[in-house]
């Protein structure tokens, strides 16, 4: 990958866990992509959220890459989504629901979807929302709000892959403001 200019992307790792089923420790996938070629490899929390520079690949190929080098090295199917720094900053922009700071930030999260799905497919859904959420979805990203939590709300991953029939992964707010910090260098 040497002698293209280095562009920074975020790589969403699916399901993985640092131990018991799919197990991947952050460490050994670091080594894992240095092997591959990347540059200033970085996880963030123990749950798949990488950064990394690499020069002349598209968010697709890298993705391609990553999924590839994690089955063979860590025997594990994995779906990965990677997208460039400055997709990532738009991702952040887009956000119509406006998150809150602080603890409220909490109860904010992005699903991303690996593929694209038209907007009156969404709109056309009866969404299980509880009272008070609410779910917006700009372009491959579907923006939550879950005053109750992520971790009782119906709007989940299964849901939206079942809808889809596409494989999703989430993240709260605070690990996407976090991973748009490591991506500026901060």
């Amino acid at each position: 990958m040497r002698g293209h200019a280095l562009t920074t992307f975020v790589a969403l790792l699916r399901g993985i866990n640092v131990s018991g089923r799919r197990a991947i420790p952050m460490g050994a996938l670091r080594e894992s992509c240095k092997a591959l070629g990347l540059d200033d490899v970085r996880t963030y929390l123990q749950s798949g959220n990488l950064v990394v520079r690499a020069g002349g690949q598209r968010p697709d190929e890298l993705a391609a890459r990553l999924r590839d080098a994690i089955a063979r090295e860590f025997g594990h199917e994995v779906d990965v989504q990677a997208l460039s720094a400055r997709q990532w900053e738009r991702v952040v922009g887009a956000n119509p629901l406006r998150p809150a700071t602080g603890a409220r930030a909490s109860l904010y999260h992005a699903t991303f979807l690996s593929s694209s799905v038209p907007e009156r497919r969404f709109r056309s859904l009866d969404l299980p929302a509880s009272a008070g959420e609410r779910a917006m979805m700009v372009g491959k990203v579907i923006y939550l709000y879950c005053p109750n939590g992520y971790g009782k709300t119906k709007l989940s991953n299964a849901f939206f892959e079942k809808a889809f029939q596409l494989s999703a992964t989430t993240r709260n707010w605070r690990t996407i403001l976090a991973l748009r910090d490591m991506c500026m260098g901060r």
